[in-house]
């Protein structure tokens, strides 16, 4: 499968937008390119035809990848029914609501199942998958039986780009403490880091970067500023459609291109002969 998997150090660090940005690089390449998530919280969902109904962020994705959404791309969705339990969409459908726990040691076969079944659909029909990851993969508690990052890395047997934000500060502590928490097999999945929401002179931050490549041994292949308007509407904005502005694919593609090392980003999806 050629594909690359976007994680974070934590939830809102940049992963759906950096998946959006990689969606719309391949699809102006020619590569027919799917996003996937395998597990979405979310309150926002799109029906996609027939009844069929997956969360906002990845119909977005496709969008920018040039391309329609099918459930296969967002093949599971928790929409939150309350502090404690979720409505559950199995493949754009109605499953059930269940509670944490009982999703947990329930559902947990369903899931994998469908999951397997989605990647394999998609690595029929598309040339390249995008796959964003959810939260961050240093959740201990629940790393044995989740659904939504290395498991799914390992599942596809695709490289990670593991991005932080550096907007909220601690951006070391988030990178080399996520990486220290995760398992050796997990940990050598991670190919680069991307650092995310730069604001100010890049100057001031060559140390840094000097010191996370030294420290974790992994090659930064981006430092993102912050950009103000690109109309996208990430995922769980509480924004109204009416009130968002059109989409700037090519824009923040653009932006992205411009300080991310894109060709050996690009070579991670596609392997050695970067395709």
């Amino acid at each position: 499968m050629n594909g690359i998997m976007i994680q974070g150090t934590a939830s809102h660090v940049g992963k759906s937008m950096t998946c959006t940005a990689i969606c719309r690089l391949l699809a102006d390449d020619g590569v027919r390119t799917a996003p996937f998530k395998s597990q979405n919280m979310s309150a926002f969902t799109t029906d996609i035809g027939g009844g069929l109904r997956i969360s906002r962020a990845q119909c977005v994705q496709a969008e920018a990848a040039k391309t329609r959404p099918v459930p296969e791309m967002n093949p599971i969705v928790l929409k939150p029914a309350d502090d404690t339990a979720a409505e559950i969409l199995l493949l754009g459908r109605p499953f059930g609501r269940m509670g944490g726990m009982e999703y947990r040691e329930r559902f947990f076969r369903t899931g994998m199942e469908a999951i397997r079944k989605s990647l394999g659909v998609l690595d029929e029909r598309y040339d390249a998958i995008v796959i964003e990851g959810a939260g961050s993969p240093a959740e201990v508690n629940l790393n044995d039986r989740e659904l939504v990052n290395m498991r799914v890395a390992r599942e596809a047997d695709v490289p990670v780009l593991l991005v932080a934000d550096i907007e909220r500060g601690g951006v070391f502590a988030s990178i080399i403490g996520t990486l220290e928490l995760m398992v050796p097999e997990d940990r050598d999945r991670v190919r680069g880091l991307l650092i995310n929401k730069f604001r100010g002179d890049i100057r001031l931050f060559r140390s840094g970067i000097e010191f996370l490549e030294k420290r974790t041994g992994l090659p930064v292949l981006g430092v993102i500023p912050h950009l103000e308007e690109h109309g996208i509407e990430e995922e769980d904005s509480l924004g109204h459609a009416e009130d968002m502005k059109l989409p700037k694919y090519d824009e923040w593609a653009a932006h992205f291109r411009r300080h991310a090392d894109w060709p050996r980003i690009r070579q991670l999806i596609f392997g050695a002969d970067g395709r």
